[in-house]
């Protein structure tokens, strides 16, 4: 019963917020509650903190932008071509960063995040460091270009419901409860004849898939990409950070931090402009110390400290 009021807020949320900068932030709010929930299958359950989804985002940004510049492809054509392409270099990468653990994990994929936006940065195919524009063409779902936001509200909004159902059945599932105990214990996981390194390969392939998918809507709806700002090892960072602080291994963890995450980083930026450089990243590297000391399980954990606060008996 409480699903449905919930659809009926989301399907009409565009016509009760009227300006378009408020809109913007509901859409990357959105936008980051699927790269969160895509993370959240890689590092959340299976336990591989991934700091490289960079690479995957600007897979999928650069590959629907290419073709749209170069072939006058669709977008739509595109980001599964986009998504593909990731899973296959997901692939390639998990043969190797999948023989390291822990911390040495998470450093390689950094290193292999910053290395492919080093590599963007100089090639001219891509634009080199100036990036690329995509071209203004008239309002058409062939283009993925709309002259106001509420269409790329309800492509987004489709895009976060469907990645959540989908990690929601993966939770349930037995390759979630596989994933599970890889992250309790890959060693006793692998003595019950669980192939830990085929499950991995699988959740990172993913999470490479749905966020390319996000690189292309990205693309689309701020119409230029550059290595700088898709490929950047700070976005990685912050997807992780959103998933973390939120409760990664849950469905509504990456929910509760991207809503914590990005309003409040769009609020400093607006109310201190150049003087909040860095100071989200201060804070939310603050809140996950706090997360990981009080309550490692997350917001969603605290959640349910607040429940039994308020139920318990005076």
């Amino acid at each position: 019963m409480f699903y449905a009021p919930l659809f009926l807020i989301l399907l009409s949320l565009p016509m009760l917020i009227r300006g378009p900068y408020y809109r913007h932030i509901v859409i990357f709010t959105l936008m980051y509650i699927v790269l969160a929930q895509a993370w959240n299958l890689i590092g959340g359950y299976a336990g591989q903190i991934s700091l490289g989804n960079v690479v995957f985002f600007g897979i999928g940004a650069y590959t629907s932008t290419i073709l749209l510049t170069r072939a006058n492809i669709t977008p739509w054509i595109g980001m599964w071509i986009g998504g593909i392409i990731a899973v296959a270099v997901s692939l390639a990468l998990g043969c190797s960063v999948f023989r390291l653990k822990g911390h040495y994990f998470a450093m390689t994929t950094l290193a292999l995040g910053e290395i492919t936006r080093i590599c963007f940065t100089n090639w001219r195919f891509v634009g080199a460091a100036q990036g690329i524009s995509l071209p203004l063409h008239i309002p058409s779902i062939y283009y993925m270009e709309w002259s106001n936001k509420i269409p790329y509200y309800y492509i987004i909004l489709s895009m976060a419901v469907s990645t959540t159902i989908f990690v929601n059945l993966f939770d349930k599932s037995r390759f979630g409860f596989y994933a599970k105990a890889i992250k309790q214990d890959e060693t006793a996981a692998r003595s019950r004849g669980i192939n830990a390194f085929k499950l991995k390969q699988l959740a990172f392939a993913l999470n490479a898939f749905i966020t390319a998918l996000v690189g292309t809507f990205y693309a689309q709806y701020i119409l230029y990409i550059s290595p700088e700002a898709n490929l950047h090892m700070t976005n990685s960072i912050l997807i992780a950070i959103i998933a973390i602080i939120g409760g990664s291994g849950t469905v509504l963890g990456p929910i509760l931090g991207a809503t914590f995450v990005f309003p409040l980083t769009e609020f400093l930026r607006a109310r201190l402009g150049g003087q909040a450089m860095g100071l989200n990243y201060i804070l939310f590297g603050a809140a996950a110390i706090f997360v990981v000391l009080v309550e490692p399980r997350g917001f969603v954990a605290l959640k349910d400290r607040i429940k039994r606060a308020i139920s318990r008996p005076s």
